[in-house]
């Protein structure tokens, strides 16, 4: 159903440095290397997730209410994702635990304030 996802950045290169580590634990690699966007997958037939530079060249912002959700196989590689993107500089949002019994999750926002959530189902 979905194919990608884009949030917007400021500065390709950093933002690009934080998610080839972040989306490393995951085993993704670029699968798009652009200019002005670049994208990870771990699979062909997979969605995959972008970083990109706004089209109308105008700054990127914070979509308010928006938030990009990646999957984790299992409660420690949520921790993995939320301590690898709190030591590459994004800021927490909420630490990982369990949220509405059902899920095992944590959330970030990344170095250009898109906020990001880790999550796996709770065991």
């Amino acid at each position: 159903m979905i194919a990608y996802t884009i949030v917007g950045t400021n500065n390709i290169e950093r933002a690009a440095a934080f998610y080839d580590e972040l989306l490393g634990l995951a085993g993704a690699q670029r699968a798009i290397d652009a200019p002005r966007m670049i994208a990870w997958g771990n699979n062909p037939a997979a969605p995959m997730f972008a970083i990109a530079t706004p089209y109308d060249e105008k700054p990127a912002t914070v979509g308010n209410g928006s938030m990009v959700a990646i999957a984790a196989t299992d409660p420690d590689q949520v921790k993995a994702f939320y301590t690898k993107a709190i030591e590459l500089g994004g800021t927490d949002e909420g630490e990982p635990g369990i949220r509405m019994e059902a899920y095992y999750c944590a959330y970030v926002r990344d170095l250009d304030g898109n906020k990001l959530n880790f999550f796996c189902m709770a065991k």
